[in-house]
């Protein structure tokens, strides 16, 4: 009998599984931080026999070869892959045995880069779960725009020939466990519902149901902008990312964090949007530890920039330096836990903006302010408030000198990004109030909302 176990980190939007049987199991697009599949591995009893890569990422830095070297697994990467470290090439058809009747087929996908691969999970000959990676997702496929400009429509093409071969390889009932499409920016779309199958993705996904150039036309004409950190994902991958360090990093009073701020470093505080808006150090920035940080911090920040992480517990600082290394900040310069007052220097206080809600934008009245939208372009397509200025939150901090004169009201689609934004607008000296409301809320509040 076999198992199936997924690791979900839902920051980044990935899914990693552990499969196998009563004594051996293969890790699939493993992590960073591998403790979480080695811990998996012991609640099964099982050893990892095998860990495999349907390519080389470029949302995360994998846990691949630390995994493969704490547990003495073969790695498996697709033999195309330009990777620097030692590894089994797999080549499309190839097969593993990871127990007793249980058996690993790779199958050459590319389409989300050109080595992409996956790997077909049998039992005594018989497909029980298809690891697609970035190939096949749910009600979609992965971008084919990652990797060069030149090869976006080629390999845009590959994906739907390769969601073809995948449909008429398997049967319908085989579930199809995606790595991408959870949020992550990787998707071409995001998964609608928690599981798929084969027969479900011929019924629904635009890979299966539509022709080869109306499917490719549409989906380049979907894609959006890249987190600016990707383009250090692949090269980290395929140079073979260091074991992380997840040891608390050195401790940050209220003199240092100032002496940071001053040297241009980013302080980032992870409490939630609420928290911050009523008190934070002067010039720090909100970045929540419950949000998508690895996500936004690592897309803004300048690369290499030290960052120091002010938290309300150990507990929440760990957690983020966890997500941070799954995008390659591996080291917070310095971080400090406790409250604004403790992290201000004697003799000040901390800084506060107001929040409000999009009824009390509608009271307040849009004359005379800056009412300031940081969704992506496909957000602000299907609605906006009229007369209201457009920067996308991951170019704000280096925009900010475009943002007009005046008080901001600054919103996004939930209250989550504005946060960011209202925080970027604070340390630059602005007068800012935070939207923290749903942008449904918008029309009904009596705002006028227009449509491109």
């Amino acid at each position: 009998m076999f198992f199936i176990d997924t690791i979900e980190l839902e920051g980044l939007g990935n899914r990693h599984y552990l499969a196998g049987g009563r004594r051996a199991a293969v890790a699939v697009d493993p992590p960073r931080d591998v403790d979480q599949v080695l811990a998996a591995a012991a609640r099964r009893g099982v050893r990892i026999s095998h860990v495999v890569e349907t390519h080389v990422h470029n949302d995360y830095v994998t846990g691949g070869p630390e995994l493969a070297r704490v547990t003495g697994a073969a790695y498996l990467v697709p033999a195309q892959a330009r990777v620097s470290f030692a590894r089994v090439p797999v080549s499309d058809g190839d097969t593993v045995t990871v127990d007793a009747g249980l058996e690993l087929r790779a199958v050459a996908t590319p389409g989300h880069t050109p080595h992409h691969t996956s790997y077909v999970l049998t039992e005594n000959g018989v497909p029980v779960a298809a690891f697609t990676g970035g190939s096949l997702l749910i009600g979609t496929v992965g971008r084919p725009d990652l990797v060069e400009p030149r090869l976006t429509e080629t390999l845009a093409r590959a994906q739907h020939a390769s969601a073809h071969r995948l449909a008429t390889e398997l049967p319908d009932e085989t579930p199809v466990l995606p790595t991408h499409g959870f949020g992550s920016f990787c998707s071409s779309a995001q998964a609608e519902g928690d599981a798929t199958t084969i027969g479900k993705e011929k019924a629904l996904n635009a890979a299966l149901t539509t022709d080869v150039d109306t499917f490719v036309m549409r989906l380049l004409a979907g894609l959006e902008d890249v987190p600016a950190y990707y383009a250090h994902m692949g090269p980290a991958n395929a140079a073979g990312p260091a074991p992380v360090d997840l040891t608390p990093p050195a401790v940050a009073d209220a003199e240092d964090i100032a002496a940071r701020l001053r040297a241009g470093e980013w302080v980032v505080d992870l409490r939630n949007r609420v928290a911050f808006a009523e008190g934070h150090v002067a010039g720090s920035l909100n970045f929540e530890a419950d949000g998508k940080i690895a996500t936004y911090l690592a897309w803004m920040i300048p690369w290499g920039k030290p960052v120091t992480l002010l938290a309300e517990s150990p507990e929440q600082l760990a957690a983020a330096q966890r997500e941070l290394v799954r995008v390659g900040i591996d080291r917070p310069a310095a971080a400090a836990t406790g409250t604004p007052q403790e992290w201000t220097p004697a003799g000040d206080t901390p800084a506060s903006f107001p929040r409000s809600t999009f009824a009390g934008l509608a009271g307040r009245g849009t004359h005379g302010i800056v009412v300031l939208d940081v969704r992506r372009d496909s957000e602000r397509a299907s609605g906006r408030i009229e007369g209201s200025v457009h920067i996308p939150i991951h170019q704000l901090h280096q925009r900010l000198n475009e943002v007009p004169p005046g008080t901001v009201w600054v919103h996004c689609a939930g209250g989550m990004r504005a946060g960011i934004a209202a925080s970027l607008l604070d340390a630059a000296g602005r007068d800012v109030v935070a939207v923290d409301d749903g942008f449904d809320s918008a029309a009904v509040a009596g705002l006028a909302v227009v449509t491109d």
